[in-house]
């Protein structure tokens, strides 16, 4: 039995009674609790270049002969996780900084990790650059870029070959996208298109089965896979695929949930997607 409150199994000192004894302190004048300052970000990077920023994303980068890193600043901490043991011998300029001057670019609330590249995007590819990958993700002006790096993410663990988006209603290549895809960007090709409807009937010639993801698709997604390549096509949050989307896919289909939830977060349904899409591709080879 606990002395201070003489209720039987409850701990002298439990996480309530913390909270209890802080708020009275504060109550009788006792200061809160100084909390750091939260620090906006700051200008935009030179015109045509972007900023990218984390472990994953920046060794990604570096390891991508596509990509050209104009500059890199690096904690001495993240310069030793990264694996540079001179950062001066990197065929860009990195300068040794403290975390806060990261801070000052990017803004307090992006998880940096202590490094921070300025490069030159990826250019994103034609249609007709598609090699002969059996699976792509094709994504119907799905604008969030936390979501579409998720996706990226998703897409590059299952083997996907190629992200095909629009060109209008799709995020921009962005530190935040980069982040989110945790250096996925740098391991898929990024097909950018016109119209979207032309591509899926493209795709269609080239052999792919399109699929189009719908919480009320008349068929279970495992059910509606044919052939020996498939195209998943994913619409935005909220609004879906659209009418002209819905019309030119092969198939509509549903992922079948018998919760009381009838929907995900797209980068959630795309993950079971693609494990659903490669388990059948992996039962065809």
């Amino acid at each position: 039995m606990s002395k201070e409150d003489g209720r039987p199994g409850t701990p002298k000192d439990t996480h309530y009674a913390k909270l209890r004894r802080a708020h009275r302190e504060r109550k009788g004048g006792a200061p809160a609790p100084r909390q750091k300052p939260s620090v906006p970000p700051g200008e935009a990077p030179a015109d045509g270049l972007v900023r990218l920023y984390g472990l994953h994303t920046v060794r990604a980068a570096i390891d991508n002969p596509r990509r050209k890193i104009r500059r890199m600043l690096v904690t001495r901490n993240a310069a030793e996780r990264l694996g540079i043991a001179d950062p001066s011998a990197l065929p860009f300029p990195a300068t040794l900084v403290e975390p806060k001057e990261i801070d000052r670019i990017t803004g307090s609330d992006a998880v940096h990790q202590g490094v921070l590249v300025e490069a030159e995007p990826l250019k994103p590819k034609r249609l007709e650059a598609l090699g002969d990958t059996p699976l792509v993700l094709v994504l119907d002006q799905v604008t969030d870029p936390h979501n579409v790096g998720a996706i990226m993410r998703s897409a590059v663990a299952f083997g996907a070959g190629a992200l095909v988006t629009t060109a209008r209603h799709s995020p921009a290549e962005s530190g935040v996208l980069a982040k989110a895809a945790s250096g996925a960007l740098e391991h898929i090709d990024l097909i950018e298109v016109k119209n979207l409807a032309e591509a899926l009937q493209r795709l269609h010639d080239a052999g792919f089965s399109t699929i189009g993801l719908d919480s009320e698709g008349p068929a279970e997604l495992e059910k509606s896979f044919a052939g020996d390549r498939i195209a998943l096509v994913l619409g935005a949050e909220g609004k879906g695929l659209r009418q002209k989307t819905r019309e030119t896919v092969s198939a509509l289909a549903r992922l079948d949930m018998p919760g009381p939830i009838r929907s995900l977060n797209v980068s959630n349904a795309a993950a079971i997607a693609l494990y659903a899409a490669r388990s059948h591709l992996g039962r065809k080879s």
